[in-house]
Formats: structure tokens, C-alpha cells, sequence
């Protein structure tokens, strides 16, 4: 097998300046000029930038990936927010039409069965390696992700979180099953064969029975990590005094993966609701305590038919998720129908207990509270647009993914009257243990366009269609050589942060060009975005990353495309109805300019 190449560190100079320009229309001239002085000091010739370069190059030639820890930490280990709606994206799959409990606890059984079977596959090297398609070649994937699937748990800790991966070795073959905010071990593994859906489905109807009994009820302890990074592991601690605690957090930290059995909720099952579920649970009265947000992969399974999975982000990307979620509907659809028979001799599952002190009982309560305040604040859309898809884009010679940043950047440009920093994630996995960087879509061009197309001093009737289409195409090729350019390991976000943390490393002051004050807007991501294409009929939706910006995920199809726009209530500076109004506007407005004067479907 082919070793993949390491992720490249970029030349000082050309990072320093793709910098400048990605950020000199977003800031004041005033700002600007200011910043370029820091910039050009920190590059100088013997200076600051060229040391913290040198020891950056030697990080690479001795590890396997220079910037993956640096990133893991700053992206997701440090964040003390919350890990519901603020970092835990969702994935939500059609709705399924249950009309009893047993259909209910039959789909379970199965996913329950697929994840196993997936599990093994995983283990055993199994699956086809990822390919990307490019024009000149095609390109093999890093798989890595793959194998944190179900082996990885956050932990929380005080200042910093711990991504825990089990060891590669380990054969874990027990799911944490919640159900009405309790939770069960349900070992698949019977002597030496594992369960099969005969042999699951009793034992969830008996978990189901079970979480009723009131008298056996245990605290909702789920809820705890709902709330802030560093209030949760403020708690664990205290529930880490106990053995009988110590003991369930050890069999939900290596468990599988979670599996949610959740009430119904009672709202109308649109895909903003499905969605909303999905994130947050509806809330501590709803199915929000019914959660464990540290274990990578909860399956939720609503009686009412609104399923998918609520993702803790930091050990793999979306599209692994995608792949590994697109498997389990396929083999779910497959083995239905298909008989099986059961053993007697099964032991029931063991519920999970928990002894919570007067403290432990307020910190539960606390985190009720603001969960509930999460809930209210989430401002979510699902927005279907239907005039056209990927294959209109495709026909115009344009990358469909470049074509919705241009279109995003024309909605953030008639929401404010300017451009704000725009992060959209690009994989690495070209390269060993390769995650993510950021693509900055907020370009010269694109405002360029967006101005163009936003002038009040013409009507769009006399508008000059071919300027038009001409901006519009400069706008499109320059998001598509910036995406080119950090897919191969030349995005200047990523060598920023290696360069700042080379400074904290090596125990210098944080250099002026990270404090200064255009470093922080261009970092303030206002409008977070990420395409997850997605085979079968579901899609993915996240929250804002700051508290008056935009979370937008998007989905094309052949022939339209899918969005999911979130923002925070409490913002005055948001709303998601807005944006998706002028996202609308402006896609039918793209749509005119290639064809002018022409309706209709494409």
C-alpha cells in the first residue's frame, strides 16, 4: 500500500501574503495598513516568522502530521461551549412510519445489528479506501478516521478536553442503550456469536419496560453533559468519588457507540423540527437528558419516526460519518424481512446506576437550565431550493461548490452591506492523518460581484448582463483556486495556527500578528459553512460557531439543493429567515444572469 505524503508546511512569505489579501477588504483601510506592518515585521528577513518557520519544519520531519494536534486542541479541545448545537452537528435520516412499538424496537435491533457488522469491517481493514476524482488523477483517502468511529470519547476536563481512543486492539462489543433517561449496557456477544435480531429486539422491549418502572428510576445524569465543557468535568469529578459512578462512566466511555430510544416529542415532524430533535433532544422535559455527548456516535430512534445521529466532531469529519450512515440504511433495508431465530438464555441488560449528591443534583439542574435556554435560542431552517441543482451549475462549466460560496457570499453582502469571515472546511485527507483547513470564501472577487449585483443605482432590467456574467465567473474561478490550492495542503489558516503555537511551544509572547486586531476579525467566522453531499434521502445541519453568526450547511442534488441555515435568537444580528429570504433571491438572481429573462425549472 502506498504511504501517503505528509501535509506540506507553505512557504513563510506566500501564507503571509495570501493572509493580507484575504483579509484587506474586511477590515478598514486604517486597520489594514496597520495590520500590514505587523505582517511584514513578523516576515522580515531574520525575523520572528522565519524562526517560528524553522522549528515548524522540524515538527514536521519528526511527526506524522505537524498540525493535527495543534488543530484538534484549538478547533474542539479547548472550546468550553457547550457540545449540543455549538459543536455536535446532526445527521437526520427520513423519517421512518412506525405503527407500533415493535416495528419501533425492530429498527432499532437492526441498526443496532448494521453498526456491529460495520464495526467488524472497520476492524478488520475491510472497507474500500476513499477516493477523491479529480480531473488529472484520481487520488487515494487517509482511512484513519475510520478507526476513531468507535473507539473515541471526549472527556471532559477543566481547561482542556481529552479525545480518548481506545486501543486498536480492544473488541468492544457492548451499546449503551438510553431510554426515558436511563441507560443499559446491552452486550451483543453471547459465548463466543454475537446477537441477532431476534435475540436484540427482546432485549430492548425489556429495556423499554424497564425504564418505566419509576421505582427504579436513576437521576438523568445524560443531562450533565449537555452543559459547558468545564462545568461537566466540574462534575464529573464529583461523580468519580463514587464507585458505583466510576463504574458506568467507565462502560459508557468504552462502549461502541450510544443508541437513543427516544419519546415521542410532539411537534410537527418537519425537517426543521426532525432536525432540532436530533441536535438538542427538544430539551430536558423532552429527550435532551435521554443523550450522552461525549460518545462520537448516538443513534437516535424517535417513536414517532424522526431518526439520525448527533455527532461528537472531534474524531472524524463529516463525510466519514456520511459513508458509515449510508452503509447502515443500506444494510438495514437489505436484512429486512429476513427470519432469525433467538436463544433463551440471553441475560437481560444491566441497567447503569448513579449516585448523585445534594451538589451533583444542582449541577443537574443547572444544566437542565441551560440546555432549555440552548433549545430556545436555536433559530433553524431547512430550505429546499427548487428552481435548479448541480447539474444547471455543471452545465455553466462552474464547480457547483464554488457556485454556492459565490451565491453565500452575495447573501452575507445584502444581509450587511459587507463581507464577513467566512470559514468553509476542505478535507487533508490527501494526506497522512489529514483533518480539515479552512477555505477563506469571502474573497475580493466574490464582493466584487456582490456589489455589482446589489448597485441601487440600476434595476436589474438595465444591469449589464455580460459585466455580469463576467464578475460572476471571476468570483467562481477564484473560490475554485483557493479550494485547489488548501486541498493540497496550502490553505494559510492551518500555518497560522502552527506558527502561533510554535511561539506558545517554544515558551516566546505571542507575537503582534495574533493579537492584532484584524487576526481576530478574520477568525470571528460570522458565517460557518461545510457541503455534505449525501447519497441516500437525509442530510446535516449544525449551529452557529459564534453567537452572532451563521451556521449554513448545504446538500446539492441533481436538480436542487438543500440548505440548512441555523443562527441564535438572541441575536440581533441574525435571523435565519432573512438570510434564507436573500439566499433565495440570490441564487434565482444567478440563475437570470446565465440565462436572462428565462423561468422555469432547470
Amino acid at each position: 500500500m502506498d504511504i501517503l505524503p505528509k501535509v506540506p508546511v507553505p512557504d513563510l512569505q506566500y501564507t503571509l501574503n495570501m493572509y493580507l489579501r484575504s483579509v484587506k477588504h474586511l477590515v478598514s483601510e486604517k486597520q489594514f495598513w496597520k495590520t500590514r506592518a505587523t505582517v511584514e515585521t513578523f516576515g522580515k528577513r531574520g525575523g520572528l516568522g522565519e524562526r517560528l518557520q524553522k522549528q515548524l519544519l522540524e515538527r514536521r520531519d519528526a511527526t506524522e502530521n505537524w498540525v493535527y494536534d495543534y488543530w484538534l486542541d484549538d478547533m474542539y479541545l479547548r472550546n468550553r461551549l457547550s457540545l449540543p448545537v455549538n459543536s455536535s452537528p446532526a445527521l437526520v435520516f427520513p423519517r421512518q412510519s412506525f405503527t407500533n412499538h415493535e416495528e419501533f424496537l425492530m429498527f432499532a435491533a437492526r441498526l443496532i445489528l448494521s453498526v456491529s457488522e460495520y464495526k467488524t469491517m472497520v476492524d478488520r481493514n475491510r472497507l474500500s479506501a476513499d477516493i477523491a476524482h479529480d480531473r488529472q488523477s484520481d487520488t487515494r483517502l487517509c482511512m484513519k478516521q475510520y478507526q476513531r468511529l468507535f473507539t473515541s470519547y471526549r472527556r471532559a476536563g477543566l481547561d482542556k478536553d481529552t479525545l480518548i481512543i481506545a486501543d486498536s486492539t480492544s473488541d468492544t462489543q457492548h451499546v449503551i442503550v438510553a431510554c426515558k433517561n436511563q441507560f443499559f449496557v446491552l452486550n451483543l456477544m453471547s459465548e463466543s456469536s454475537r446477537l441477532n435480531e431476534a435475540e436484540v429486539q427482546p432485549q430492548l422491549l425489556w429495556i423499554y419496560e424497564q425504564s418505566q418502572i419509576s421505582d427504579l428510576k436513576q437521576p438523568a445524569v445524560g443531562l450533565l453533559t449537555s452543559d459547558g465543557r468545564t462545568e461537566w468535568s466540574r462534575a464529573r469529578e464529583q461523580l468519580l468519588r463514587d464507585p458505583v459512578n466510576r463504574e458506568s462512566l467507565e462502560l459508557i466511555e468504552s462502549c461502541m457507540c450510544i443508541v437513543c430510544l427516544d419519546d415521542p416529542v410532539g411537534f410537527e415532524p418537519s425537517d426543521a423540527n426532525r432536525a432540532s430533535v436530533i441536535l438538542h433532544g427538544g430539551g430536558h422535559d423532552k429527550n435532551g437528558a435521554n443523550r450522552w455527548y461525549d460518545k462520537p456516535l448516538q443513534f437516535v430512534i424517535g417513536a414517532d419516526g424522526v431518526c439520525g445521529i448527533v455527532c461528537e466532531h472531534s474524531p472524524f469529519e463529516g463525510i466519514v460519518l456520511v459513508q458509515c450512515a449510508e452503509y447502515l440504511l443500506k444494510h438495514m433495508h437489505c436484512s429486512s424481512g429476513k427470519p432469525s431465530s433467538g436463544c433463551s438464555e440471553c441475560p437481560n441488560p444491566r441497567r447503569l446506576l448513579w449516585r448523585c449528591s445534594p451538589q451533583i443534583q444542582d449541577m443537574l439542574a443547572s444544566a437542565g437550565d441551560h440546555l432549555q435556554q440552548l433549545v430556545r435560542n436555536l433559530d433553524l431552517k431547512v430550505f429546499p431550493f427548487k428552481l435548479y441543482g448541480k447539474e444547471f451549475i455543471k452545465q455553466q462549466k462552474m464547480s457547483p461548490d464554488a457556485y454556492i460560496q459565490v451565491a453565500l457570499q452575495l447573501t452575507i453582502y445584502r444581509c450587511y452591506r459587507k463581507l464577513v469571515a467566512t470559514y468553509e472546511s476542505a478535507s487533508l485527507r490527501r494526506f497522512r492523518e489529514g483533518r480539515v483547513d479552512n477555505i477563506r470564501s469571502a474573497t475580493p472577487e466574490a464582493l466584487d460581484f456582490a456589489k455589482a449585483m446589489t448597485d441601487d443605482t440600476k434595476s436589474p432590467q438595465i444591469q449589464d448582463t455580460e459585466k455580469m456574467k463576467t464578475l460572476l465567473q471571476t468570483a467562481v474561478d477564484a473560490q475554485t483556486r483557493i479550494t485547489a490550492l488548501v486541498i493540497a495542503g496550502m490553505g494559510t489558516d492551518n500555518h497560522l495556527l502552527g506558527l502561533r503555537e510554535m511561539a506558545h511551544t517554544i515558551k516566546i509572547q505571542t507575537p503582534e500578528i495574533f493579537t492584532d486586531e484584524t487576526y481576530q476579525i478574520s477568525n470571528n467566522f460570522i458565517l460557518s459553512t461545510s457541503q455534505v453531499p449525501t447519497a441516500e434521502e437525509m442530510f446535516c445541519c449544525y449551529g452557529p460557531v459564534v453567537p452572532d453568526g451563521y451556521g449554513v450547511c448545504y446538500n446539492p442534488h441533481s436538480d436542487r439543493i438543500l440548505f440548512c441555515v441555523s443562527s441564535f435568537r438572541e441575536s440581533e444580528r441574525t435571523c435565519s429567515d432573512a438570510f434564507v429570504r436573500a439566499l433565495d433571491q440570490g441564487l434565482q438572481d444567478m440563475r437570470d444572469i446565465i440565462h436572462p429573462k428565462r423561468s422555469g425549472s432547470y
